[in-house]
Formats: C-alpha cells, structure tokens, sequence
C-alpha cells in the first residue's frame, strides 16, 4: 500500500517517507528495550504495530505528521521523526525517536531540521516546541543543536512532569537552514 499524500522529504544523507509496517522489525526491537522509556515504552510488538497505525492516522487527521526515517546510502530504518500534535496536546511538536543503533551520527538533528523547515516552509507554522523527558540528555542536546531553548514544564496527563522546549520561530530563522527536494510540496499534497 501506498501513502502518496505524506511527501517524501530529502535531506544530505536521510530519506524522509511514509511510515510502514515493513519497520515494525525496527520499531518492536527499539520499544522493547529500556531506552523507549523516554517515549511511551517499553512497548508489546502488537503494541508497536498500533503506534505505527496511530503515525499513519495523525498524517490521516491532521494532514501531517511523522516520518519513517532511513539512510540515504543503505535503506536501513533508522526512525521516526516529524511533526505531532494530537488532541490534547500543548502545542505543535517536533520530535525524533531513533533506534538505538542510529543515535550519535546527528540524525536525529538532520531530520528534525527537515521535519522543522518543512512544518514553517510549507505549512505555515509560526513556531514549534518539542516535549522532552526531563531526564533524556540526548533528546535535549538535539534541541540544543536546532537552537530551542527550554520554555516550561508541562504536566502530562500520562507521563507527568515533561519540558517544553521552544524552538525559533519562522521570522527568526533565515532560509530555515536546509534545501528540500520533493516530488509535489505544496498544499494540496499535504492536506492544508
């Protein structure tokens, strides 16, 4: 099956497409181990499935949402990163989740970038936040790296105390930093 309204975003060394089912390998083995702690896990593989349904549902909804991420050279999965912004939640998201054996290599920080430029250059946002849990290190550095700043403790409902980082706004950014190839980003694509 084909999801030909999420756009496929480029970047140096990362593609950008739909998430898919053929990433549940990946995903199930990330959400099994300890360091899903930080975003909603340890998970069950039925469980895994249905976050993956559940990213394709928001892009469904919302007419955005996150990416299934992989390297540009090999074809290997190597996470999901995008756009979020359910019911219930703050504000609209940035955020990253890489398996474990792709972290350290600034992925996270590439594709965020994309995700970011993307959610300003053709959906019109004005700002974005990403929710962090106070004690992940990492997802904070790559904050850092795309220039937010920490702005406020937010009370999640499920997951308690979490941090709302601020990233630049639009206007602060020039050129928002990042070239984008893509076969049709325009509105009508994404749903806007």
């Amino acid at each position: 099956m084909t999801f030909d309204f999420i756009p496929v975003v480029e970047t140096d060394r990362l593609i950008l497409r739909a998430p898919s089912e053929v990433d549940l390998e990946a995903e199930a083995d990330f959400f099994a181990s300890d360091a899903s702690r930080f975003v909603g896990g340890p998970l069950r593989r039925d469980e895994t499935w249905r976050s993956i349904a559940m990213l394709l549902g928001h892009w469904m909804l919302r007419g955005y949402g996150f990416w299934g991420v992989e390297e540009k050279e090999t074809g290997t999965y190597v996470g999901r990163v995008g756009l979020w912004f359910p019911e219930g939640w703050p504000e609209p998201e940035v955020g990253w989740t890489l398996m474990n054996n792709a972290t350290g290599k600034g992925y996270a920080t590439e594709a965020a970038l994309a995700a970011r430029t993307y959610a300003y250059d053709v959906l019109g946002w004005e700002t974005a936040i990403s929710l962090i849990d106070p004690e992940n290190h990492a997802s904070k550095a790559v904050a850092k790296r795309l220039g937010a700043k920490f702005d406020y403790n937010y009370q999640h409902p499920k997951f308690g105390t979490s941090e709302i980082w601020r990233h630049p706004t639009h206007a602060d950014l020039v050129d928002g930093g990042l070239r984008m190839t893509h076969t049709a980003l325009t509105p009508e694509r994404t749903g806007q």
